[in-house]
């Protein structure tokens, strides 16, 4: 499938944050072939109108657990450790396949609507999410994060069912739909695990070749529990004596991280991710983002689960992102509109091992237009000022992900909603919670 894109008003993502305008974006295949200010002279299979809209690269939302839709506004008011012993753990227990595939469509319909065309998600049942993810046409990096309760000296790989579900994912799922899907190696925090699990994810992660995804200084609590049990190390000092940051890795969350931790980060090449709307509605603290960019940290954003969150709306926690900061600082230039765009693209992108997050000639075509003739978009002195502070994910007029439209005009392509929405209704939401 070929598409020409016409009357094109771009942010490219580029070094120089260029703003093409009047121009021409050429797709063939799932890359991007052509940008610039000259219409190209080849046929098309279809071509779309841009005019009245802005493109962006897609989001790349690094940090989700897409399932978790059905706990939208579920034990809220609780702090981390009290509202998943109490309410999301319990939750999780009744969860079967059809379910959880329910909640998984659901989750990713919300996401392309606002414009995602990239996640990383770490849950459990993950060969289902996979299954929904490349139906739905979106890219994603997928893990499981290795939880183990038992004591170190107890721990075997052949016991051990988050080893196993490590190497039946990577076997089965690693490269589907021509690298549409990779599978990442995973921890799920240093709290939920020991020694001899964070050594064997290590180095399944380096004979395999694959990236890192752990939950990281997410609490107060975690992280100074974790120094009080190793002499002081931090989760990010201690698990780089295991080898857990010797790959492409991604540390969620990030909040009480230190200089010293950063500095490993930086060496180490780990991208932070960002949740801002999360760390806050679980009063969890604000991580320290903007002195993680002046350490040289690559930095990204997730949305983290919708039980936390409440959307996977990325405008929302790109706005945040920009305004928390600014706020705290007494700064108003402390993130500017274009990290913050960064942050939602090109730092994901770099973050995930993947070639998306700008729009260049060789680059995956994963494109969303913004609406900019929306009320809340009128006038637009500023593309930049306008996608960070005023856009919100009810703008975006259409996703296109690998080179394939998968919402245009209010409609999913790829998706059935209302089966979705019945399936959730009558079957998943009274097993879950009735």
């Amino acid at each position: 499938m070929t598409t020409l894109f016409t009357n094109v008003t771009a942010l490219l993502m580029d070094q120089d944050f260029t703003t093409l305008r009047g121009g021409y974006v050429a797709v063939d295949g799932t890359n991007i072939s052509y940008v610039g200010p000259t219409c190209p002279q080849s046929k098309f299979d279809q071509t779309i109108d841009c005019t009245g809209k802005v493109m962006m690269p897609g989001f790349v939302n690094c940090h989700t657990h897409i399932p978790m839709t059905l706990m939208r506004g579920y034990g809220g008011g609780h702090d981390l450790q009290s509202w998943l012993q109490d309410y999301i753990f319990p939750a999780e227990d009744k969860w079967d396949d059809r379910s959880l595939s329910a909640a998984t469509q659901l989750g990713l319909a919300e996401m392309i609507a606002s414009g995602v065309t990239c996640i990383a998600d770490m849950y459990m049942r993950t060969e289902i999410i996979a299954q929904q993810v490349l139906a739905a046409g979106i890219s994603a990096n997928l893990s499981v994060g290795a939880v183990y309760f038992d004591s170190p000296e107890s721990f075997s790989p052949d016991k051990c069912d988050d080893c196993a579900n490590h190497t039946r994912l990577y076997e089965g799922w690693h490269n589907a739909g021509n690298g549409q899907i990779l599978m990442d190696a995973s921890i799920h925090a240093e709290y939920t695990s020991c020694a001899p699990v964070w050594q064997w994810v290590a180095d399944f992660a380096q004979k395999c070749g694959l990236g890192m995804h752990v939950h990281i200084s997410e609490t107060k609590k975690e992280h100074e529990e974790c120094k009080a049990r190793y002499n002081g190390l931090t989760p990010i000092q201690l698990l780089n004596q295991y080898g857990v940051w010797d790959t492409r890795a991604i540390a969620a969350h990030c909040v009480y991280t230190t200089p010293e931790d950063w500095a490993i980060m930086a060496e180490k090449g780990v991208s932070c991710v960002h949740n801002p709307y999360s760390n806050l509605k679980l009063g969890s603290g604000i991580a320290p983002i903007p002195a993680m960019l002046r350490a040289a940290v690559n930095v990204a954003l997730g949305t983290d689960g919708v039980s936390s969150h409440n959307s996977v709306d990325l405008f929302a926690d790109m706005k945040l992102a920009a305004v928390l900061h600014n706020g705290a600082a007494c700064d108003p230039m402390a993130i500017t509109a274009r990290q913050a765009l960064e942050m939602a693209t090109v730092n994901g992108a770099r973050a995930l091992g993947r070639n998306t997050g700008r729009i260049k000639a060789g680059a995956a075509a994963d494109l969303i237009l913004v609406d900019f003739d929306a009320p809340n978009l009128i006038p637009c002195h500023d593309e930049a000022e306008n996608l960070v502070y005023s856009a919100h994910g009810s703008n975006v007029w259409m996703n296109m992900a690998r080179g394939r439209v998968i919402y245009q005009n209010g409609a999913f392509l790829t998706l059935d909603l209302e089966k979705i929405k019945t399936e959730v209704k009558q079957y998943a939401l009274p097993l879950i919670f009735h």
